[in-house]
Formats: structure tokens, sequence, C-alpha cells
């Protein structure tokens, strides 16, 4: 009889302190400050890397003029090792991203990269006098221009209206 006492209290114990943890747990919970909204994104600064994109490559660098504060700029890169390829990531005013992609790579290659595999749809727009090509995809949709010696992609998880006020901004030199 002593054996069966002994195994109820190291059951109870264990009931006890499961008891005690979670009462524990729940206080830090409650009194710890834990923030669960999107983080705020930093704005970048991409003036001196258009600059250098503008004397480095092959083509004319786009890039947005005249868009509101509201559309803040995050991400920022040229590279010009394999082929020329310029990149502008944005922050809509909604909170959706868009993209500015340039590059001299092969067209489909470089669509299907810069749009995620969106598949063109056979529309086009035109904006500021010239016919882009849409593309739907999962992710991303966007927008293609193919020009003289590259491909410009506008694109992202904005809607097809924010991506047309991306391309209506750009200026090429």
């Amino acid at each position: 009889m002593a054996g069966t006492n002994g195994k109820q209290k190291t059951a109870r114990d264990m009931i006890l302190s499961m008891g005690v943890i979670v009462l524990v747990a729940g206080v830090i919970y409650l009194f710890i400050p834990h923030d669960d909204s999107a983080p705020d994104v930093k704005r970048v600064d991409y003036r001196v890397e258009l600059l250098t994109a503008r004397r480095a490559a092959s083509y004319p660098v786009a890039a947005p003029q005249g868009l509101p504060d509201t559309w803040k700029a995050t991400s920022v890169r040229f590279q010009g090792d394999e082929f020329d390829a310029w990149h502008l990531g944005f922050h809509d005013p909604e909170g959706e991203y868009v993209a500015v992609e340039q590059s001299t790579q092969r067209r489909p290659v470089f669509v299907d990269e810069a749009t995620q595999g969106a598949r063109e749809t056979g529309q086009t727009e035109k904006i500021d006098g010239r016919a882009w090509t849409r593309y739907e995809g999962g992710r991303y949709d966007a927008l293609v221009l193919e020009g003289k010696g590259s491909t410009t992609v506008v694109t992202g998880t904005a809607s097809f209206a924010q991506l047309t006020k991306m391309a209506d901004a750009l200026e090429a030199e």
C-alpha cells in the first residue's frame, strides 16, 4: 500500500508543476511586449546607384520620376558582370511590392526570372506611347517592354493599376 501512495503523489506533483509552468508562461506572455504588426520598411536612396548604372549600362537605365513620397524605394542594385542588369524595388502606397527590372539577358530567361514564372496574356497596354505586354502569374504580375538592346519589366504583387503608374513614371537616360 505504501508504494501506491507514492505513485499518486508523484503524478499529483507532476500535474501541479505543469500548472505552475503554464501559469508562469502565461504571465510572461501577457507582460512582455510583442508586436505582431509588419515591420516598418526602410527607405533607400538610389540616386548614386542610378548614376553609376547609367554610366555603366549599355542601354538607357529607367527610373521613376515624379512619384509621390508614398512610394518607398526599398532595394537597388546594378550588376554588370555577365550582362547588364538593373533592379529597383518599391513598396507602393497600398503596401504592395513593385520592382523595375532591366537587363540585356536573353528576353525569355530574363522575363521568366523577373516575373517569377508569370505567363504572357497576349494583351498589351499603351503607356506613354509604348506598348507594354501584360503577364500574369501566381505570385507576380508584370508589364514587359522590349527595347533596343534591353528588356524592361515592371513587376510585383501590386495591382495592374499600380504597375501601370510605375511604368508611366519611368524615364530612361
